[in-house]
């Protein structure tokens, strides 16, 4: 079956044709780690989460990376509040995010690159920038210059005007125009800093993804995600940018083929904002309902439409999730071995609702019309609808196995690391993915540290 989504560039919906279907290639915009991640947050990572499950039901090798933003103005304000180290913030933040999307049954990105251990790969691609004459030193700052770019605002649609208006740092001594924005920036001695060509300072927010993408997925890659937030000035910038690098006035299409955003969460009704003191912490919520409770009240609306956040939203998702799993009881994985899931029209018609933009309101009304046709049907019916359900409520991130995999112990985890840092000091990083995506599956999550390879279940 052919893979449907909506591409934000185009303002279509696309059949999704990947650059090179041997190794499909997305990104994402992760959190700026200074504080609790809100609903938003989680949004944008359940959602992108699904849409990594659902082309991997058809490509083998997808590929995500998703940063962590470790410096940036917000971060060096809150650690001086705080008063502790940049460092400390970002690593206790980064750890809470990481465990609070676990909760919500959110794979970890194969890579997630934290932007300060970037900061080298960022001055090369400011100083190519400036030889490109796309960018310009004033006053220790280095901007990007935005007419030198003739496709700027066409992801955003924006005008002229409203770019104006959109712009964050008002008309200062070190820009020449208004649109432009800030590459790298001083850093005044008690603020973290690096060594550059243009002096000690640190990098634009802006710049800090289109590095990180660079570095890892190289360009162009498949999919470019994140919320419809950051579509104006971050994404617009990231396009300027990236293909400005590769050379001046550079089309769109050569940072990112689709472009992918989901919708705003409201809270009854209203925007979700710090300065109206109603936003909703992942946090606070986690202490109230559980992790799938909460992510099948975010899958419960389309992802590009907005989402209004209430009780009842995940009082219905908790009663809803009460009720299938009364019926799931005593399943195990291995009671469908015998049954082959691509033959199940049940299922297929699941399966096709994803396939089509990420439906989840569909594909959630015919897990429901599926359970309620169980008493109808006969036998071998029952048994096939019990089984679609299953694999669909795994697929949504809604469901986890309960049986414990006696033969994956401690033994075999530590060969297959082994296996893994073995390949990528061969440099065949396809087999070292394949290894911890293999240990993923098993809900085994590794980190690489400075002492070694460690492991942890997710579960």
């Amino acid at each position: 079956m052919d893979i449907f989504i909506f591409d934000s560039l185009s303002r279509k919906k696309r059949e999704f044709i990947p650059i090179d279907a041997n190794k499909v290639r997305i990104y994402a915009c992760g959190p700026t780690v200074y504080d609790y991640a809100h609903i938003g947050n989680a949004r944008m990572a359940v959602v992108t989460d699904l849409l990594v499950r659902v082309l991997k039901k058809k490509y083998k090798n997808v590929l995500f990376v998703s940063n962590i933003t470790d410096i940036d103005d917000k971060i060096i304000n809150e650690s001086k509040k705080l008063k502790i180290p940049f460092k400390e913030l970002t690593n206790k933040f980064s750890k809470i995010y990481n465990n609070e999307m676990l909760s919500l049954n959110v794979s970890p990105p194969d890579i997630q690159p934290k932007a300060t251990d970037h900061i080298d790969d960022m001055i090369l691609m400011i100083d190519k920038l400036i030889k490109n004459e796309c960018a310009y030193v004033m006053n220790n700052h280095v901007m990007f210059k935005v007419e030198s770019y003739k496709h700027y605002g066409k992801l955003s649609r924006r005008t002229l005007e409203e770019q104006l208006e959109g712009s964050r740092i008002e008309i200062a001594d070190f820009k020449q125009n208004a649109r432009d924005f800030i590459l790298w920036k001083p850093s005044k001695d008690e603020q973290p800093g690096w060594n550059s060509p243009w002096g000690r300072g640190r990098p634009g927010w802006h710049i800090e993804c289109s590095t990180m993408s660079k570095k890892c997925l190289d360009t162009p890659f498949d999919i470019h995600c994140g919320g419809v937030d950051l579509t104006f000035p971050h994404h617009e910038n990231e396009i300027a940018q990236s293909c400005s690098a590769f050379k001046p006035n550079s089309e769109p299409e050569n940072f990112s083929k689709y472009w992918f955003h989901n919708g705003f969460v409201t809270l009854n009704g209203e925007k979700m904002s710090k300065s109206l003191g109603n936003i909703q912490l992942v946090n606070d919520l986690l202490k109230k309902y559980n992790g799938e409770t909460i992510r099948l009240s975010l899958l419960s609306a389309h992802y590009r439409q907005p989402l209004n956040w209430n009780k009842d939203i995940l009082e219905q998702s908790k009663k809803t999730l009460l009720r299938i799993k009364k019926k799931f009881e005593k399943i195990k994985v291995k009671d469908f071995k015998i049954f082959d899931i691509n033959k199940n029209e049940f299922y297929e018609e699941f399966q096709n609702s994803l396939f089509d933009d990420l439906n989840t309101p569909k594909a959630l009304s015919i897990i429901g019309k599926n359970l309620n046709k169980i008493k109808e049907k006969n036998h071998e019916d029952r048994q096939k609808i019990t089984h679609a359900t299953f694999e669909a409520l795994t697929l949504l991130g809604l469901y986890k196995e309960n049986e414990n995999d006696e033969d994956f112990d401690d033994t075999l985890i530590k060969k297959l690391i082994n296996e893994r840092n073995e390949a990528r000091k061969l440099k065949n990083f396809e087999k070292a993915d394949e290894i911890r995506q293999n240990l993923k599956n098993k809900n085994i999550e590794i980190e690489d540290t400075k002492d070694g390879t460690v492991w942890t279940k997710s579960k």
